[in-house]
């Protein structure tokens, strides 16, 4: 039987023809016409007034950092439970990422673990967008006034989540988002950042190129940084924002169709939530193991894999890794990390693969 990937992109609109366009008028580099149109076409899908590309998502979390000011010695408040760039970007700036709990129905940051934590050094919160379900931005929010602190959401797996109406990349001081080949939208690498911030947008843009003066040319004000991203990475990334509806309804159905197929497994797994606030897009449709720990959820992707399903871990807690090792305990983190499974969640899946994905791991556990 063919094989199953965990992820990957779909190239079936205009981006070929994109990109020859690209190639035949030898616009091929940091300039072009599909930069400021993709630019552009985000912000508008945000509903934010700037959209600044960037060459990968996490140059786009180092230069949100960077432009706010975040110096050696400060804190950010960030969830335990997330992508490592998340906790090297603040690190990238000397700063200290000051990790949290997350909630166990979504994985997020917990806001009420928040406030313990804040200190005369704490400068900014990164609540992060887990694998397509929003964090609690209003809770979130509110706590960041009262303490007169930043909000940089990290949207990097949340294109198109929204908290009661409004997108994502709209909640913050800033957002970022990443175009890397397995998220809902591709340039293949690539990053955004958002914000309805006219002076911090100015800054976003002056520091991404080189720090040049836009008024005079080879003027460098400041030390900046070559963040900028390709005209072929931006044409690919406008023909996706053309199909993004589609790519999002995709996704919805290929959720309904693992819930139906996964409903008898109850007890055994537990299925992804969506908040009664939230509109949550799968990137990645997660399974946690109802009991059992890493060494049982490792031992379960080995069978699927040998079965022809490629499957991924959901990701480590900061405080278990090597470079942010702690000995503080996160109950939720350490509970439920170690069983949560990405399931193949991508737009080329059909209902059969499904079907067979479910039965697969049905099989497996009833080991």
């Amino acid at each position: 039987m063919k094989r199953i990937s965990v992820a990957q992109p779909k190239l079936a609109g205009n981006e070929r023809n994109y990109v020859l366009d690209c190639l035949d008028t030898n616009w091929i580099s940091s300039n072009g016409k599909y930069i400021g149109a993709f630019e552009e076409s985000f912000a508008a899908f945000c509903g934010v007034k700037h959209a600044i590309a960037t060459n990968n998502g996490t140059t786009a979390l180092h230069l949100a950092l960077v432009v706010l000011d975040l110096q050696p010695g400060d804190e950010v408040i960030i969830p335990t439970v997330t992508y490592i760039a998340t906790a090297n970007a603040v690190r990238y700036c000397g700063a200290t990422p000051v990790l949290v709990d997350v909630c166990a129905d979504t994985m997020n940051i917990d806001p009420q673990t928040i406030e313990s934590k804040i200190t005369a050094k704490t400068k900014g919160i990164i609540p992060v967008h887990l694998y397509g379900h929003p964090a609690q931005m209003d809770v979130v929010n509110e706590i960041a006034r009262k303490h007169n602190l930043w909000v940089v959401e990290d949207a990097a797996e949340a294109h198109g989540a929204e908290v009661k109406g409004s997108k994502v990349g709209s909640l913050g001081t800033c957002a970022t988002f990443s175009f890397f080949g397995n998220k809902i939208i591709t340039t293949g690498e690539g990053g955004m950042i958002t914000t309805n911030d006219d002076e911090l947008a100015a800054k976003l843009r002056l520091f991404r190129g080189q720090g040049m003066d836009p008024n005079r040319r080879y003027w460098f004000p400041v030390i900046g940084y070559n963040y900028r991203m390709t005209n072929i990475q931006a044409a690919i990334g406008l023909a996706q924002m053309e199909n993004i509806a589609t790519a999002l309804s995709d996704r919805d159905r290929l959720a309904g169709w693992y819930n139906e197929a996964l409903a008898d497994l109850k007890g055994k797994i537990v299925l992804p939530t969506e908040a009664a606030w939230a509109k949550q897009v799968f990137w990645m449709y997660n399974i946690f193991l109802a009991d059992g720990d890493e060494h049982k959820r490792d031992a379960v992707m080995q069978k699927l894999d040998a079965m022809g399903i490629e499957t991924r871990p959901v990701f480590y807690p900061m405080h278990v890794l090597p470079p942010y090792k702690e000995d503080n305990v996160y109950p939720v983190a350490d509970l439920w990390s170690g069983r949560g499974i990405n399931l193949p969640t991508h737009q080329d899946l059909t209902q059969a693969d499904i079907i067979r994905i479910a039965a697969s791991l049905r099989e497996v556990l009833a080991d």
